[in-house]
Formats: structure tokens, C-alpha cells, sequence
């Protein structure tokens, strides 16, 4: 079998897109399938190439036995809804014509964002195959719930745009049950729909003693540390986060932020006007890198803005923080509180609720079977959604099709 994958994340990039495309990937590669995957530049989340890289019109690569074709788009900061959309459309544009002129059998393109899909579309009418619309958002209802866009006859437009591609797909494989339902509540047919949910790596996350080392490193010694590790997004109310943080009076509880995001220079600057000494912030690290601080943490931290839309969001830091035995703390309703509630995976507090979010982060540091019931909570999550059993899942789908 030879995939055509289009996809505008990809390592080095370490978002949850490009972490979930390159494991799958990785697997369907051990399984003899033959994949080539349509990206361009690295460049999450900051619009800027990464060093070693450059914006050119095309060049290839091979990762881990995937052929990789990076290609030219208009490269931007994640500011500006009109220059976002160029950046998003010009890849897509891109993709299509390269996609054109490369053997496969099946073409998959992933959201957000969802122009990936119009190249998808676009090849399969051309060449004839089939095409799937893997659904990671409801886009761009999702961009509308952050504020980057309102009501308009642009968004209505889109939406019509976005249900037409639903249909026109052979399949479509979304990340959660939740998206599968509103699929079907707006109209898409249900036999067509397929539910292939994020997971964890199992071979690069499993519970390990605290790196000692690190802890040093960062003065954290003997602190409950509360752990973000991701992108500092619209979407990840981090503001509230911060803003909560000043009434915690336990010295030994330390927050620690790792990443970047559009939010990170908001959010960093509200720490220092509060005057906060239990938060640390730290740049984006790599994957490889991402055990050894998961290693140091005691709780991961799982926030979203509150919003209807979001109950359909099952952020994937769940997977990999059960994975390392690290209890969740999640500001999520919907799907994910399900998930976290049925395996006693963490605590779940109002998102956006200064006080249920305070208690539940004192539950945690000091009831000590609680926590403990939690850890061994995680190993049974985490078994439950093994990335590479996922993987097969969907690979399964694809040859079917």
C-alpha cells in the first residue's frame, strides 16, 4: 500500500499533530506500507523556520523510513486571522501540486487546519482515489470559540465548505466520539465516520524515577510540582491558570510552564506583575527530551477555556502524562472528564473556576491515597489507548478502503 499523508505539522515540530501523524506513520511503515508525506517548513508555533531548515520551493527527507516532501508556503506568526489564512492556503496550494505527481493509493489529510483537506480533495478528484479527512478539530467552529473570528458570512461560508468536504470524503477518522457525534447531528452520514483516538508512545513514555539532575538544575528540589507541558495556546486558558496561582499559600507547590505559544509572552508577563515565585517557565523542548521533565512533574496540567465546542476536545497530554504515571489535572468537561473519571486517571475541576481548581490541586498534593489511587489509575489509561494499537486500528481502516 503507498499513502499519500498531507499534513502541514511534522517533526521536529512536537505539537500533537505532528506527534500523532510521524508515530502513526511510523508504525505503517513497519507494517510494509510505503508513505510519503506533504508538508512544509518546521515552523510551530512561532511562524519562524527552525534552524537547519529553509523556506525553499521543494526538498525531500527521509525520517524513520517515511519520505518526507517539504514544500514552500507564506510562512507566518500565529497573529492575524488574514495572514494565518495565507499561510494556510498557500501549503495547501503547494501540496496539491506536488501530491499530483506522487504514487499512492489512498490520500489522508489531517486538521486543524482544515485547507490541508482541499488539496486532499482536490488530487483525489484528479487522480481518482480515495481520500480521507482525518478530523483532529471542528474547524472553523474552533476558531470562533478563541475569539480569533466572529459570526460572520466568511465563517458561514466556510462551514458550508467544511460539511461539503465531510461528505465528499471516502471516510472520515476523528479523534473523538464527540466529533464523530456532531458529525452526525449536522447531517454527515454515520457509516462513514470511524473514531481513531490520540494515545500514548509506550515505548517513549513509561514511569521512570525523578531525574534528579534536572530537578537541580531548576532548584525544585522537594517541591509538588504541577507540570504544562505544550503549546501555550488561545485555546489553554493559561491566563486563568496564572491568575489562580497567587492565592495558593503552600510554598511547597511549584508550577512548571514548558513551551511557547502565542500566549506565552501574555502569560509570562502576568507572572511578573503578580510577583510569583512558585512558577517557572521554560522554551519548547524536544519529544526525546519531554520523559525526562514529564519525570519531574507530580500533576499534569490540562486546561481549556470553558465552551461547548471544547467537550468535544480530548487534549493529548493525557495520554503521554498516564503513560509516565502522572496523575492529570484537568480543566476539560465533556469526553476527556469522561476518560479521566473512568479510569481514576486525576481530578477534573470546573474549567475556569478559581476555587474547584484551587481544592482540586490541594486534593491532590494532600491526600495521599487519592494520589496514589490516581498513579495506578494512569497505568490502566494509558494501556488502554497504546499509540501503536491505534495505529494498527487505523491502518486496518485505510485497507478496507
Amino acid at each position: 500500500m503507498k499513502i499519500l499523508f498531507i499534513t502541514d505539522n511534522f517533526p521536529p515540530e512536537v505539537n500533537a499533530p505532528a506527534t500523532r501523524t510521524f508515530e502513526h506513520c511510523k508504525e505503517w511503515v513497519e507494517h510494509g506500507v510505503e508513505v510519503t508525506i506533504v508538508t512544509c517548513e518546521p515552523n510551530f508555533p512561532h511562524g519562524h523556520v527552525y534552524e537547519g531548515y529553509t523556506n525553499k520551493l521543494y526538498q525531500t527527507e527521509m525520517i524513520e523510513g517515511i519520505r518526507v516532501i517539504r514544500v514552500w508556503s507564506y510562512i507566518t506568526t500565529n497573529s492575524g486571522f488574514l495572514k494565518r489564512v495565507l499561510d494556510y492556503m498557500s501549503f495547501a496550494f503547494m501540496a496539491f501540486w506536488v501530491g499530483l505527481f506522487q504514487k499512492h493509493d489512498v490520500i489522508i489529510a489531517t486538521s486543524p487546519q482544515f485547507f490541508t483537506t482541499w488539496a486532499a480533495w482536490g488530487i483525489a478528484k484528479i487522480k481518482r482515489k480515495p481520500w480521507i479527512f482525518e478530523l483532529r478539530d471542528i474547524w472553523p467552529e474552533s476558531i470562533k470559540t478563541v475569539g480569533a473570528m466572529k459570526e460572520s458570512r466568511v465563517l458561514d461560508i466556510l462551514e458550508k465548505i467544511e460539511l461539503a468536504l465531510y461528505r465528499s470524503s471516502d471516510k472520515v477518522i476523528a479523534v473523538t466520539d464527540a466529533f464523530k457525534a456532531n458529525l452526525i447531528s449536522r447531517g454527515i452520514d454515520e457509516s462513514k465516520i470511524e473514531v481513531v483516538t490520540n494515545g500514548a508512545n509506550m515505548d517513549l513514555f513509561s514511569p521512570r524515577e525523578k531525574d534528579k539532575a534536572l530537578l537541580e538544575e531548576l532548584h525544585l528540589e522537594n517541591k509538588f510540582i504541577i507540570g504544562y507541558l505544550g503549546t501555550h495556546g488561545l485555546a489553554h486558558s493559561l491566563d486563568f491558570i496564572v491568575n489562580s496561582i497567587s492565592k495558593i499559600t503552600d510554598k511547597n507547590i511549584h508550577f512548571l510552564f514548558v513551551g511557547d505559544g502565542a500566549m506565552k509572552e501574555t502569560i509570562v508577563k502576568l507572572a511578573k506583575e503578580s510577583s510569583l515565585t512558585n512558577i517557572t517557565f521554560l522554551d519548547p523542548i524536544s519529544k526525546d527530551e519531554m520523559p525526562r521533565y514529564l519525570s519531574i512533574i507530580d500533576i499534569s496540567l490540562a486546561p481549556l477555556k470553558r465552551s461547548e465546542n471544547f467537550k468535544t476536545v480530548i487534549p493529548s497530554k493525557i495520554f503521554e502524562a498516564s503513560a509516565m504515571g502522572k496523575p492529570t489535572l484537568l480543566g476539560v468537561e465533556g469526553q476527556a472528564q469522561e476518560i479521566i473519571e473512568k479510569y481514576h486517571a486525576g481530578l477534573c475541576f470546573i474549567p475556569e473556576n478559581k476555587d474547584d481548581f484551587l481544592e482540586k490541586v490541594l486534593l491532590l498534593k494532600n491526600d495521599i491515597e487519592l494520589y496514589k489511587n490516581c498513579v495506578e489509575g494512569c497505568s490502566v489509561l494509558a494501556t488502554a489507548y497504546n499509540r501503536k494499537k491505534l495505529a494498527e486500528k487505523m491502518l486496518q481502516i485505510l485497507k478496507k478502503i
